[in-house]
């Protein structure tokens, strides 16, 4: 059975993010997205209502599991059986970020292979940090977020 990971913050989901799970749930058996919380990053969303809004988003697809983790990713993906991760990326700075991680995950977890897909060009500018910026000052996001993640916000 392949398994994938695709793990984040998603606080909040965007519609970049939707975009590359509905890509790549077909590529697997099943895709868990994993809830992590970024300690690096200012929260707007508790994890519970991160999963919560996910769920609204994914409904009941069989093949895609939402669950909150802590720790590190590699530890989580092993717990999970994953084979592979998954990262979206939407500009050249976030593939310097994201090989990097890949790399230091290889030398921690050989075993689970990570997958780049790249966001699609109308994407490109959607990040969640940038979606929480637009939030506190009160601003429209619903051009950015999947419609059913709105009533969480």
């Amino acid at each position: 059975m392949k398994i994938a990971l695709f793990p984040g913050s998603f606080d909040p989901v965007t519609k970049a993010h939707v975009d590359i799970i509905k890509r790549s749930v077909g590529l697997f058996d099943k895709l868990y997205i994993g809830v992590g919380d970024n300690s690096s990053k200012k929260g707007l969303l508790s994890v519970a209502t991160r999963e919560q809004m996910l769920r609204a988003v994914f409904g009941e697809d069989p093949r895609i599991h939402i669950i909150a983790y802590e720790g590190l990713t590699v530890d989580f993906a092993r717990s999970i059986g994953a084979g592979y991760m998954i990262r979206g990326i939407r500009t050249v700075s976030d593939f310097e970020y994201e090989k990097a991680i890949a790399q230091m995950n290889h030398s921690l977890a050989p075993e689970i292979e990570s997958i780049f897909i790249v966001s699609k060009p109308g994407y490109s500018s959607i990040s969640s940090t940038i979606v929480r910026e637009i939030l506190r000052h009160n601003g429209d996001v619903s051009q950015f977020v999947p419609k059913e993640a709105l009533p969480f916000l």
